[in-house]
């Protein structure tokens, strides 16, 4: 049904005379503009592979951070500021920028991602202390904070009668990327060169992502500002959540924030607890560890089907193997670990889907990137405070100690969240009845 507010699909046909430069300006190119204009399986697999090439790059440290804190001697609380920096950043400009794409246009935001991105993954790549690292962090975390509306909005728009499948290409899209960097950046440090290595070929992949999207034959943006306007638009906006969704939209950010938290200690400092734990060397071994769980996270979202029932289903696999994991490393077992980070990436892909979904869903299209933003904001927040805190906690009280408690709140939260939502799935059913 169309929403007040929503322009509809038959009057936002492909710009005839837009350039990438036109869009920032906010006007129309005043000379012609040649330009492609694939189909829409092909615009959909662009949109997807920039943010999935976002998302690698800003993954593609894992495996090197145990590597960096004896080089760059940055300790557990360096490597989880390092790491939070590009957290922090991405949430702050998801503020800022997250409604930009609105007003200049998806491409245009998309490309503005990509040079940023580029910028910071040539400045990490070449650090040599910790507030280079943190520079390099912070501009990816501005490139993915400008893609993460833009993308969500634009594979919306291209599947305007199938809004569950462009929230799965989103989330397919995102935590794909999360998944396959750290396992990528594993295999390219094997190669001369180290970690210049990895961050060239980073580079160059983001330069060929570039060249299409630019070539594009772009869709008008849906807000256009007039000339005298145009600050005011891109001005930071109040964090906006809509009202006819207020419940769906903080299940949503509050199972992103759980989820995250765990992926982000999972990112951050498992890799060297893993490799002391288990006596990992092999750089790839120890990405594709880290990368396990938001692997299987990726694939289950494309995978699995199901109702709303997925969500408490997805949270108590969530709680269970967030301890279980704990275990496994008590015992020293690797395979359990193994198996209890697949569980992870198990029932964080059912549940978070299922949420994420249900929150994007209940808002009309013109609210789409906007609600998107500020659901990944509460989300991206779970791989910033819960980890940085956890960073401390290990300096003052010990790795072992500390990871412990970690995971018993995790679990703890998940359970809650799984109350929740049945009592929500309850009500649901006698309000329907």
């Amino acid at each position: 049904m169309q929403q007040p507010g929503d322009i509809p699909w038959t009057t936002r046909r492909f710009g005839e005379n837009m350039s990438v430069i036109s869009e920032l300006r906010m006007q129309p190119a005043r000379t012609t503009v040649r330009s492609w204009n694939p189909g829409i399986n092909t615009r959909l697999g662009i949109t997807v592979l920039v943010s999935f090439t976002l998302l690698v790059g800003a993954n593609l440290a894992t495996p090197l951070y145990p590597q960096l804190q004896q080089d760059l001697a940055l300790g557990a609380m360096g490597t989880t500021i390092a790491f939070a920096s590009y957290v922090c950043s991405l949430m702050f400009f998801l503020y800022i920028v997250g409604h930009w794409s609105d007003h200049i246009g998806r491409r245009a935001a998309l490309v503005l991602a990509i040079i940023v991105s580029l910028v910071g993954t040539i400045s990490f790549g070449s650090a040599s202390s910790l507030w280079e690292l943190c520079l390099g962090r912070g501009l990816q975390g501005a490139g993915v904070a400008l893609a993460t509306g833009a993308s969500a909005a634009a594979l919306r728009e291209l599947l305007p009668h199938k809004p569950e499948w462009a929230s799965r290409f989103t989330l397919l899209a995102s935590s794909g990327g999360v998944a396959f960097g750290p396992v990528l950046g594993g295999v390219l440090a094997l190669l001369p060169g180290g970690r210049n290595t990895v961050f060239t070929v980073q580079a160059i992949l983001l330069l060929a992502t570039l060249i299409p999207l630019v070539a594009l034959k772009a869709r008008p943006a849906i807000a256009m500002a007039e000339r005298g306007d145009r600050h005011r638009a891109l001005a930071p906006r109040r964090l906006g959540i809509p009202a006819e969704a207020r419940a769906k939209f903080w299940m949503g950010a509050l199972v992103g924030f759980l989820s995250f938290a765990v992926f982000g200690f999972a990112l951050s400092l498992a890799p060297g607890y893993f490799a002391q734990v288990f006596d990992l060397e092999l750089l790839p071994v120890i990405g594709l560890i880290a990368g396990l769980p938001l692997g299987v996270s990726a694939l289950s979202q494309v995978v699995i089907r199901g109702g709303k029932y997925l969500l408490p289903i997805g949270l108590v696999i969530l709680a269970a193997s967030t301890i279980g994991l704990v275990i496994a490393a008590e015992l020293g077992s690797l395979w359990s670990a193994i198996v209890a980070l697949a569980l992870i990436g198990l029932g964080q892909g059912m549940a978070f889907r299922t949420a994420f979904s249900g929150a994007v869903n209940a808002v009309s299209a013109s609210l789409h990137a906007q609600t998107v933003s500020t659901i990944y904001l509460v989300t991206y927040l779970g791989s910033a405070l819960p980890v940085i805190a956890l960073g401390w906690a290990v300096g003052v009280y010990g790795q072992e100690l500390s990871i412990l408690v970690f995971s018993i709140l995790c679990a703890l939260l998940a359970l809650v969240l799984t109350c929740w939502s049945i009592t929500s799935l309850v009500r649901e059913r006698k309000i329907s009845a």
